[in-house]
């Protein structure tokens, strides 16, 4: 069976990317096709047969190309999969758009129905990095979305097998593209996470600050709590979030993974504001054996267990979270539980469930042609 990986674009690392590494090394002779590709940031993909499009040529296309959409399209159509037998492609934009042959079988992994075009367009709209073009970009953006919500709509009727990362974002697929899909968690890596033998007193909070992890939530709850919290990572309301919040919050910035694992293991407990599509960081904090205070929607109702590897608050605002937190005892949880819920979603069992679906929806499209299907 002859597999090519499509993913969506490759300049910077996240959970996306997290799981093309995994698939690579399911399928390490597969080449990956991508819209752009920067290879000194994946080293892990070194070994890999690399295919681009034209936008990669074009130096202002290939660093800013988020903003060009519509190019993306094209890029992707233009990819040429004769000769393989399967193509799968992971994704939460435009990569899902690429035509294959009728002999060629279309497994698509997908994170979510692209978010700009669809439930996210309004929120992506009034996004920071496009002040400099706030004007322009809100007058062009609705014409611009409905074109390319018609392609996306045509785009995933392209794509013979859909598997949801959840069962939250199987209901997306439904409602926008009309279409059944299987679930696959994705992999989380808990190899480099250990349970502390304690926990000290702070609460940590660690991802991306962007407007819909809604880190704002935590920073307002806590300066009300007065209790420490640190958090870490960086994004674009950083800097605003910053010089809101008390002193009895900290912010960390770029931590790298062993000091993160440290964070983890001896927080009193993982705080999660976010309606995420997964998630990945709740299961890391189960992984170190740290219970999880969770806004009670999307994929974090698929992972943490309420009253054994975590809580969840009611409304995504300061005042429900700051009730939750006001309740918890950290000591009602057992760092071994919250482990073993963690290792429920390892990375074997990601492949394990991957190859099992793959092979039988070959098997399945090849029934098909068999019988003249």
């Amino acid at each position: 069976m002859k597999v090519a990986l499509v993913h969506d674009w490759l300049t910077n690392v996240g959970g996306a990317e997290r799981v093309l590494f995994v698939l690579h090394d399911l399928f390490p002779e597969a080449p990956i096709y991508s819209s752009v590709f920067i290879p000194e940031v994946f080293p892990e993909l070194s070994d890999a047969e690399m295919h681009t499009t034209f936008l990669q040529g074009v130096p202002v296309l290939k660093k800013r190309h988020q903003l060009f959409p519509y190019l993306r399209t094209i890029a992707f159509e233009g990819m040429d999969f004769s000769g393989y037998d399967v193509v799968l492609s992971d994704c939460h934009a435009e990569a899902k758009g690429v035509i294959t042959p009728p002999e060629t079988l279309h497994i698509c992994f997908c994170y979510t129905p692209t978010r700009y075009y669809w439930n996210g367009f309004h929120e992506y709209k009034e996004y920071p990095q496009f002040n400099f073009l706030n004007p322009l970009i809100k007058m062009l953006m609705p014409f611009m979305a409905n074109r390319l919500r018609l392609w996306d709509r045509c785009a995933a009727d392209r794509v013979d097998v859909f598997i949801a990362q959840s069962h939250y974002v199987a209901e997306r697929i439904k409602k926008y593209y009309r279409r059944e899909s299987m679930v696959v968690h994705p992999p989380v890596d808990t190899n480099w996470l250990k349970p502390s033998d304690g926990h000290d007193d702070y609460f940590l909070l660690t991802g991306r600050i962007i407007p819909y992890k809604r880190v704002d939530v935590a920073v307002d709850a806590f300066n009300e709590l007065g209790l420490p919290l640190k958090i870490t990572g960086v994004g674009s309301e950083a800097d605003a979030l910053k010089r809101r919040a008390l002193g009895n919050i900290e912010f960390l910035g770029r931590v790298p993974d062993r000091e993160l694992a440290q964070l983890y293991s001896r927080c009193k407990a993982f705080i999660f504001p976010t309606e995420e599509d997964f998630g990945i960081t709740p299961l890391e904090a189960m992984a170190a054996g740290r219970p999880v205070i969770a806004y009670g929607a999307g994929g974090a109702l698929e992972t943490v267990v309420d009253g054994e590897t975590g809580v969840f608050f009611e409304r995504q605002d300061a005042g429900s979270l700051m009730e939750t937190v006001r309740r918890f005892d950290p000591d009602k949880f057992d760092p071994a539980r919250c482990r073993k819920r963690a290792e429920e979603f390892e990375v074997d069992v990601f492949k394990k469930k991957m190859k099992e679906m793959v092979s039988s929806a070959w098997e399945e499209f090849n029934s098909g042609k068999t019988s003249g299907g």
